[in-house]
């Protein structure tokens, strides 16, 4: 395979930082990498010298001739005045007609949301986010022999990082991508290069096989410091005993890299952590009784909705832009109140709220005055921390810890605003998007910080990794007005997404038979309509129940593996439930489209 681009002893500084440092690498055609690292370590920097944006302070980049590159940052620049459909379509130079008829096309501009906000809307009424999908689906038009992302996956539902990831996979074009979604990252990268320290590592894989490879580095390392030890007492022993030959050599033994886990234990105790959330939070923590939520023009989000929140419950909450996640967490934490029904707060509650934004820091603070303004010292687990600790766990070493917090990065500050909200000590976090801004390594140590927190943890976020890790349960909102509990997480989200879409698309009426169809188009009175949602329930709490019996069956088939007239016995019986699941899961996917 031949190079696209190449980098040649490339140094790059910004003050007195370096963050390049003699690095030298390529990019080959084909060739999928994910570009890791911490937050002002050098991702970006690094992406836009190899993209041509910035130049090197010194070394080379060259670059094949004819190459045909996209280049999509985190600035989001678009042509002021210009329409949707002017910037995305714009570099293809093609007519309405040519366009509307290329399933590509059509497909990348439903893949990414751009058919939601319609081709004639101007980029400078669009939120940051929109800006943000404009300038990607007008790079992922085009037939390219690289794209260079930063970010891309920011500002994207989990729905939308799937199809961007199965995209990429399926494009012939190669692909050098930054991001902090590991899941992201594990399914598009055949490679992974960690920015630190000025250099750049490059280890074959994605993300499983990045932190693979991290640990037995660190491993060897380990080994490495312990053998210059023994050796050092060894010379020491010699010495004292006078001169005498030695006759053997350090011997060198590499143990199977699953040895690493071998003794790893779970990542948390949920039965321990739910009993000591008990005692903090006693038996009321948050509850939502018969609640309707709607938007400021009307529309309604939530119907009817009880929701009981239990002490040491940990919950992931998903679904599609819109669907209003984020108003309903605001209203756990009391900000908003609800249209009708009531909300309910235990005594002993204190509730920790990350927002999304970023203006309730104390700019005219440094970080640790920041810290130690919410707490000095607080208790996580059974240790107790300082605030000058919890802020280095967070990614602030002790000379960062003393930079004016208006001098912080996005990242930074997404940083400082977590370890703040956290010595707060609160006993329900409730966190929208935690992992905006916020670098690899950082969300390991917030996963760590978290495993051994005992309290209720509500999350909203993209980042199924996040989700799969730190939740117990997933909940979903499918703009049907219901909470959805979903007990296979976020593939089963995902696959009812699927089965959503395509009901709809066969059900939606073509423009030509538009209007015949909305005169045709059966109406519900108000007892029909509450039997129907009642009837959704029901088919909903079934479907839970089945699965709840797939998997016990599932167990029990792997505790059978010695006696085969059992196993025939429980495989029929598992065969039946699936089909009764899926059968019911159709009539709740029916009901709902109805509904809608």
């Amino acid at each position: 395979m031949a190079n696209l681009i190449n980098l040649e002893q490339v140094s790059k500084s910004f003050g007195i930082k370096p963050l390049l440092d003699s690095v030298s690498l390529g990019v080959q055609e084909g060739e999928r990498i994910g570009v890791v690292g911490l937050n002002g370590g050098g991702k970006t920097t690094m992406l836009e010298v190899l993209a041509g944006i910035e130049e090197p302070d010194s070394g080379r980049v060259s670059r094949v001739g004819g190459l045909r590159m996209a280049v999509v940052t985190q600035r989001g620049v678009l042509p002021p005045g210009s329409t949707v459909g002017e910037v995305v379509l714009g570099p293809l130079d093609v007519a309405d007609h040519e366009w509307a008829g290329d399933a590509r096309i059509r497909g990348i501009l439903g893949g990414i949301g751009i058919d939601n906000l319609g081709l004639d809307a101007n980029v400078d009424e669009l939120s940051g986010g929109e800006r943000r999908r404009v300038a990607l689906a007008a790079a992922l038009v085009q037939d390219l022999d690289l794209l260079v992302l930063d970010e891309p996956t920011n500002h994207l539902d989990v729905e939308g990082v799937q199809w961007l990831a199965e995209h990429l996979v399926s494009r012939r074009s190669a692909l050098v991508v930054v991001t902090h979604d590991r899941w992201f990252l594990d399914t598009v990268a055949t490679r992974t290069w960690e920015v630190v320290h000025g250099s750049v590592e490059s280890y074959d894989g994605g993300y499983n096989d990045w932190i693979f490879a991290r640990a037995e580095r660190a491993r060897q390392a380990d080994a490495a410091e312990e053998r210059r030890r023994n050796l050092a007492r060894k010379e020491l022993a010699w010495l004292r005993r006078g001169p005498q030959a030695r006759t053997s050599k350090p011997r060198y033994r590499v143990e199977a890299a699953e040895a690493l886990i071998a003794d790893v234990p779970p990542p948390r105790d949920s039965i321990a952590l739910a009993s000591f959330a008990k005692r903090r939070l006693g038996r009321v923590v948050v509850e939502l009784e018969h609640v309707q939520l709607v938007t400021p023009d009307g529309r309604e989000l939530v119907h009817d909705l009880t929701w009981r929140l239990a002490p040491g419950e940990r919950v992931g909450l998903v679904g599609v832009n819109g669907s209003g996640k984020t108003t309903l967490l605001r209203t756990l934490a009391g900000e908003l109140v609800p249209a009708e029904g009531k909300r309910i707060q235990g005594q002993t509650v204190k509730i920790g709220w990350l927002r999304q934004e970023l203006d309730d820091l104390p700019t005219e603070m440094r970080v640790l005055e920041a810290v130690r303004d919410v707490a000095e010292r607080i208790t996580l687990g059974d240790k107790e921390i300082s605030a000058g600790q919890l802020a280095e766990r967070l990614g602030f070493s002790p000379a960062r810890q003393r930079t004016p917090v208006a001098d912080l990065s996005g990242g930074e500050r997404r940083r400082l605003q977590l370890t703040r909200m956290l010595m707060s000590e609160p006993n329900v976090l409730l966190l929208d998007e935690p992992t905006n801004d916020l670098d690899i390594d950082t969300l390991q140590q917030l996963e760590d910080l978290l495993d051994g927190w005992a309290g209720t943890l509500v999350v909203i976020s993209h980042d199924r990794y996040l989700i799969e890790r730190i939740c117990d349960s997933t909940w979903a909102l499918f703009g049907d007005g219901k909470l959805t509990n979903l007990p296979g997480g976020i593939e089963e989200y995902l696959r009812k997404r699927a089965i959503l879409a395509e009901r709809s698309q066969a059900t939606t009426p073509s423009v030509a038979s538009n209007a015949g169809t909305a005169a045709s188009k059966p109406t519900r009175n108000g007892a029909a309509d509450r039997a129907a949602r009642k009837e959704l329930a029901r088919l909903e709490r079934a479907v839970s129940k089945l699965s709840d019996q797939e998997e016990k069956l599932h167990a029990q088939l792997a505790e059978a593996a010695t006696d085969p007239a059992k196993l025939m016995a429980l495989d029929a019986e598992l065969k039946q439930i699936v089909a009764d699941r899926e059968a019911t899961e159709e009539q709740w996917m029916e009901l709902a489209s109805e509904l809608e």
